[in-house]
């Protein structure tokens, strides 16, 4: 049986669990490709995952995998997949729930994956499913308007760089939230107003016919900035309080007008392949913070739970 190099860890524990070990490489079922990886991103759910913070989900086999996302070309295609072929370069996410894209391969379904944009390394295109995330939160759950109020919370990172730009694609007036050292960067990704998330109290903000916020805590706060007939979407909740944080979002639903939407992410090929589409027109470009080897996988997760990212760290496998 073939091996492959991968992402790993024995235990669940600090960053420092991580290292690049060896696994069997996937077997190709019916309807999947196999994707040979150069590039794959690392992603917050994968911190909780490694700390053991969601072990109900991950449970307790060893050892696991790590990695959600990834870009790189087709190595091999089933006899069942049309439209598809050995060579073409891919970009997608594994399905909900499935670790292991920080490896040399993945076999995935035709679904979760569409061509990488042309105009783009694979490097760079790994820096980019979450925009997939972005674009679901703003038109399908929050229904963004030209000329409407958004703020972003967490407008420096992976997610948040995606929804400033988008938002300002769609027209809207964006307001990002952000550390002091990532004020003229956001303005540079296309921010109208830049504000320093530890100087400005939420009261401060102002009022928005939009929220997205990409740190999960604070709901209560940030629902306030809402206008009558304001939409917060959330696309993280505190682990730590995930009970009071799950309640309070279902409550808002119900009582008022100001709702809060939560989601998690699992992408299909259209939605990629309309992202494919942003990026190519240049609407929507790639930031990678840093890029690390395989073999950096736990510098890689230590440096995104420091804070203070600039888009995403991305690990290069080819």
């Amino acid at each position: 049986m073939k091996e492959m190099r991968a992402a790993l860890y024995d235990s669940y524990g600090p960053p420092e669990v991580l290292y690049e070990g060896t696994v069997p490489v996937p077997s190709l079922r019916q309807g999947e490709v196999l994707v040979r990886v150069h590039a794959a991103s690392v992603n917050g759910g994968e911190l909780y995952g490694r700390a053991g913070r969601v072990r109900l989900v991950t449970g307790r086999r060893f050892p696991q995998r790590t990695g959600l996302d990834f870009a790189g070309e087709i190595a091999e295609v089933d006899a069942a997949v049309t439209g598809l072929r050995e060579g073409d370069r891919v970009w997608g996410v594994l399905p909900r729930r499935r670790f292991g894209s920080a490896a040399e391969y993945v076999a995935v379904r035709p679904r979760q994956l569409s061509l990488a944009p042309k105009n783009l390394t694979l490097v760079e295109a790994a820096s980019l499913p979450v925009g997939t995330t972005a674009m679901t939160a703003l038109r399908a759950k929050a229904r963004l308007e030209p000329g409407e109020r958004l703020l972003v919370r967490g407008a420096s990172g992976g997610v948040g760089s995606v929804a400033v730009q988008l938002g300002k694609a769609l027209g809207a007036h964006v307001t990002a939230l952000a550390g002091p050292k990532n004020l003229g960067f956001v303005q540079d990704l296309g921010a109208d107003e830049a504000i320093s998330y530890t100087t400005a109290h939420p009261s401060e903000l102002g009022t928005f016919d939009v929220v997205l916020d990409t740190v999960g805590t604070q709901h209560r706060a940030f629902r306030r900035l809402l206008a009558p007939g304001g939409r917060m979407v959330s696309i993280t909740f505190d682990v730590d309080h995930i009970p009071a944080g799950l309640g309070y979002m279902l409550a808002s639903t119900v009582h008022g007008t100001r709702r809060v939407r939560f989601f998690s992410g699992n992408p299909r090929h259209e939605l990629f392949a309309e992202l494919t589409r942003y990026v190519e027109s240049g609407a929507i470009r790639p930031v990678v913070d840093t890029v690390h080897p395989l073999a950096g996988i736990a510098a890689a997760h230590r440096a995104l739970e420091a804070g203070g990212v600039r888009g995403k760290h991305v690990i290069q496998i080819v």
